[in-house]
């Protein structure tokens, strides 16, 4: 059994709570407020610049061309075509690309990419895949459900963030990583592949706090009782 063929029964109730949550639901149908949207905007474009050094990360660490390959495909892919998106509705808004760039990332944002990117970086390049793969998946895996819903793609302001998720290009894109997870994968001894699942499900969790903090507009707590 691959991997991903593995952990899909244990990730399968997470990634379809991911639809009944407000923002997701909210993408589809249009009704999410636009200020939850500029939030998830700014951060998650924070979130993207770490999420690229990830892919360095795994083409530095490739043992192979082919491989190497593969990752600087995903590099490319978040650098010129993810960001582009968010360049594009930001400009949309009136909000410079600059504006992105300072955004401070919230808490859960930065133990989100800390995590990630701490488990790329202590581990073999199949680490890497682990860290990676619950963001990309799970966007395909919203963007191609919300595709399929009445006047998802029509008269909806969140059309195109669901038609890039949904789309050919980013699915090729994540389909690419799943093969590689597989490939790294492939034959490796039970503790090693439940090392690996554990940060595939971790992920996925942080992956459930990021659209949380996205829906609650959260940074960081405006105090702590006895801090200045």
């Amino acid at each position: 059994m691959q991997f991903t063929e593995r952990i899909w029964p244990k990730i399968q109730p997470l990634w379809d709570s991911y639809m009944t949550h407000p923002f997701v639901q909210g993408l589809g149908d249009g009704s999410l407020p636009l200020e939850k949207f500029k939030h998830w905007l700014a951060q998650d474009y924070v979130y993207l610049v770490e999420y690229a050094r990830l892919f360095a990360i795994g083409t530095a660490k490739a043992p192979s061309l082919e491989i190497m390959n593969t990752y600087a495909k995903g590099l490319d892919g978040v650098l010129f075509m993810e960001m582009n998106l968010h360049r594009q509705y930001a400009a949309s808004f009136g909000m410079a690309e600059e504006t992105l760039l300072a955004t401070q990332p919230s808490a859960v944002n930065l133990a989100y990419t800390s995590y990630m990117l701490n488990k790329a970086q202590s581990g073999g390049i199949e680490n890497v895949v682990a860290a990676l793969l619950a963001c990309s998946w799970s966007y395909n895996h919203i963007g191609l459900n919300l595709a399929k819903e009445p006047g998802a793609l029509t008269d909806n302001p969140y059309a195109s963030w669901i038609e890039m998720y949904a789309g050919d290009e980013f699915t090729a894109l994540n389909d690419a990583a799943m093969a590689l997870m597989n490939q790294l994968t492939e034959g490796k001894p039970a503790h090693e592949l439940d090392a690996l699942e554990d940060v595939v499900i971790k992920t996925g969790y942080f992956e459930y706090l990021f659209w949380d903090m996205c829906w609650e507009e959260a940074t960081w707590p405006a105090a702590i009782p006895g801090v200045q």
